[in-house]
């Protein structure tokens, strides 16, 4: 277990998340990673908040380092008071893994199995997204070739793209080609500091279906995820966004790929975000591409 002067890391997955009923909390823990996860499988106890099981699935959320006043406050408001009491969840360490290095950290699960198996399972393992998909009209980032519109045109989805709210900056990640396919690498945001810029769009949940098919998240390619993106001085909270699932070393993206970013981005994004993404295309993987190419 990670003990730096008396100080614990906690996965939450719930309403101790960022922007959750519960996360004031949390309000003076530093965050060590808004994107992170552990395996286990997410429910929803049809009473307004996740439960988590141990399984071999995946369940997000994000990590955060308490000192030992915070975690006692967090163990009261699970209900745990103890190994071997009559505990409501039970804490257990588990491995976390984050885009910095995986980390042992305490996980709160319900171990009563039976009243598990009567909970409905919380697909994709966000309960963020999970509640998020439940209005009509959401709030999407797109980083990548999703800033393309020529893309949007020829699937016949451009309708559903019609509110751009404006360009909007990610803190606190980068932009990485960590999805290797057949041809190239692929777009995906890493938490590791800078940022990335992209188009904050305001969509209906019907497109949802194009998007995921776009992203294969039923492939397990990229998972729905939720940031927060900065438009001029105001925070947009609980943005959704699609990111790499199994990252990898970086590939270099093939010539057509990166020209529907570099195209999507051409005239929205700033001068000098859009100027540093043509450096790195050149320098990291020899590619000179035209904006409009």
């Amino acid at each position: 277990m990670v003990n730096l002067r008396e100080s614990f890391y906690v996965f939450v997955y719930g309403s101790l998340r960022k922007f959750g009923h519960h996360n004031w909390m949390l309000a003076n823990a530093p965050c060590a990673a808004s994107q992170s996860w552990t395996t286990g499988t997410l429910l929803d106890s049809g009473a307004g908040f996740p439960c988590m099981v141990q399984s071999e699935g995946r369940v997000y959320g994000e990590l955060y380092i308490v000192n030992k006043d915070q975690l006692a406050a967090v163990d009261w408001f699970e209900g745990f008071y103890g190994q071997g009491c009559n505990n409501h969840f039970e804490r257990v360490i588990q491995t976390v893994m984050t885009d910095k290095g995986p980390k042992e950290a305490y996980v709160y699960i319900l171990k009563d199995l039976p009243r598990a198996q009567l909970m409905e399972r919380v697909e994709n393992g966000d309960w963020g997204v999970h509640v998020l998909l439940k209005q009509k009209e959401l709030l999407y980032f797109a980083y990548g070739s999703c800033m393309d519109n020529e893309r949007f045109a020829k699937a016949g989805v451009g309708h559903y793209f019609q509110k751009m709210k404006g360009i909007g900056t990610l803190n606190g990640f980068t932009l990485r080609f960590t999805r290797k396919s057949l041809d190239g690498g692929r777009a995906d945001i890493v938490e590791e500091g800078g940022r990335v810029e992209g188009k904050i769009y305001e969509i209906p949940r019907e497109s949802l279906s194009y998007l995921y098919k776009r992203e294969g998240v039923a492939a397990g390619c990229y998972r729905p995820a939720l940031v927060s993106v900065m438009l001029t001085e105001k925070l947009f909270k609980n943005v959704l966004t699609f990111i790499v699932m199994e990252k990898e070393a970086e590939t270099a993206p093939p010539g057509h790929y990166a020209a529907e970013i570099l195209r999507g981005a051409s005239g929205y994004v700033s001068e000098g975000y859009l100027e540093q993404l043509k450096l790195d295309l050149h320098e990291r993987f020899c590619l000179t591409v035209e904006d409009g190419a």
